[in-house]
């Protein structure tokens, strides 16, 4: 099976069970994405190398206003896909084989925890896992230590309280906080309405 196909069939949901053929292929990017993140986080890079580097790590090219403070890990990367004006702060952990799409102008806040895959629930099949990929809209903000869980979308324009565990989906717009995370308060439309740059 092509890698392609591979994120295709986790984007869509497909389970792979243990030590399967779906399996051996997870874990051989795993471990292609263990050699270039231990390379991103063991010396540094300026800016352009550390681009350099994520697109590498994604299989494809980030834009030049993409911006990284590592460490960062991550135990696919290839099913990561970030927009323009994307900055992702330290110590960030994405688990990435369900998928990860994060829009323009999106911060990720220190120690931030995208996780897109879930293990069977019954003892026998714990090793069995369920993929559901994560979506971060445009202009989102997501605080420190926050830890977003498989299949969640979180809205354009939303922001993520600092250490909280989001579950659900969070609409445009919505500031949520605590564990599990719940709405805090909305946003006025002046204040997620793009600029004119943005435009």
């Amino acid at each position: 099976m092509e890698t392609q196909e591979f994120l295709d069939y986790m984007k869509r949901g497909g389970t792979v069970d243990g030590d399967s053929e779906m399996h051996h292929i997870m874990r051989c990017l795993s471990f292609e994405a263990m050699r270039i993140t231990a390379q991103l986080n063991s010396s540094y890079h300026d800016p352009e190398e550390i681009r350099a580097l994520f697109s590498e790590l994604t299989g494809k090219p980030v834009d030049e206003s993409f911006a990284m403070f590592p460490p960062f890990t991550t135990d696919c990367g290839k099913n990561i896909t970030v927009g323009k004006n994307v900055f992702i702060n330290s110590g960030c952990r994405f688990q990435d084989q369900g998928g990860i799409t994060i829009g323009d102008g999106a911060l990720i806040g220190h120690n931030v925890v995208l996780a897109t895959l879930n293990h069977g629930f019954a003892p026998e099949k714990r090793s069995s896992l369920h993929p559901a990929p994560i979506s971060i809209g445009k202009n989102v903000w997501i605080g420190s230590n926050a830890t977003i869980l498989p299949g969640v979308a979180v809205g354009d324009g939303a922001i993520v309280a600092a250490g909280a565990v989001v579950t659900k989906d969070v609409a445009a717009g919505a500031v949520v906080g605590g564990v599990p995370a719940k709405i805090i308060r909305m946003l006025e439309q002046e204040d997620v309405k793009p600029t004119k740059e943005e435009i």
